[in-house]
């Protein structure tokens, strides 16, 4: 089961024609092979990794170094993604999401970097703060607080898919509030009147991760992963909390 009709490939390009997001995409590797992504370029570090937009004149032609095909291929390439890759697609089958929209999320919050942990304490692959992870079930244990727990791969990412499967269900037909409250918190997108908040890094989080989605869309389409039969059991017993 895919993602709903409603946050399909052209609803995505229609929240982009809207204004909501630019199919631009800047981006640099770290050191460590990590990737960064952005909607626009955050310091001289950042190179702008595709555009949909036709070339205004030669500078910025110049200054595309790479194509969408690229991107796809970097998934493919990627160690950190290859080595979570499985445990997405299980998550998305079970929480009914677009295994592109998952993708990118991941690719926006982290980069697949496992370890990752934001200055304000989020955590992971799709950076959770231990706070919203432990409305779902996890608990702090003796030697493996849930912050510890958040950093392995299939705890992240099952957690993260539920959040975000909420946030899709409290927001139907709307991808980009349901992104925004992903970034941001349901509660400032409430604050705001149910639109993307007047915040820059919230505004920029969903510019990417819908660039990002556009692109990747096509290419998930195309693939035909084989699901597991069911789903792990030490997930079996975290109740949908619906707060």
């Amino acid at each position: 089961m895919r993602l709903r009709p409603a946050f399909g490939l052209l609803a995505v390009l229609a929240l982009m024609g809207q204004g909501v997001a630019r199919a631009d995409v800047w981006a640099y590797v770290n050191d460590a092979g990590v990737p960064h992504f952005a909607a626009e370029r955050l310091d001289e570090r950042y190179e702008l990794y595709f555009s949909d937009e036709a070339p205004q004149d030669n500078t910025r032609a110049k200054a595309v170094p790479m194509a969408p095909s690229r991107l796809l291929a970097f998934f493919e390439i990627s160690p950190d993604y290859k080595s979570v890759r499985h445990l997405m697609r299980a998550a998305s089958h079970r929480h009914d999401i677009d295994y592109a929209l998952l993708q990118a999320v991941i690719a926006t919050e982290s980069g697949f970097d496992a370890d990752a942990v934001s200055p304000k304490g989020a955590v992971g692959l799709m950076q959770l703060m231990p706070a919203t992870a432990r409305g779902y079930g996890l608990v702090d244990l003796r030697r493996k607080p849930v912050a510890r727990q958040l950093r392995d791969a299939r705890t992240n990412i099952e957690v993260g898919s539920r959040h975000l499967r909420r946030l899709l269900n409290r927001f139907p037909q709307r991808l980009d509030l349901a992104l925004a409250a992903y970034n941001a918190g349901l509660r400032t997108v409430r604050e705001a009147g149910n639109q993307v908040p007047p915040l820059r890094e919230t505004q920029d989080y969903v510019q990417t991760v819908l660039a990002l989605y556009a692109v990747l869309k096509p290419a998930a389409e195309k693939s035909a992963p084989q699901w597991p039969a069911r789903e792990p059991a030490q997930f079996a017993r975290l109740d949908e909390t619906p707060f």
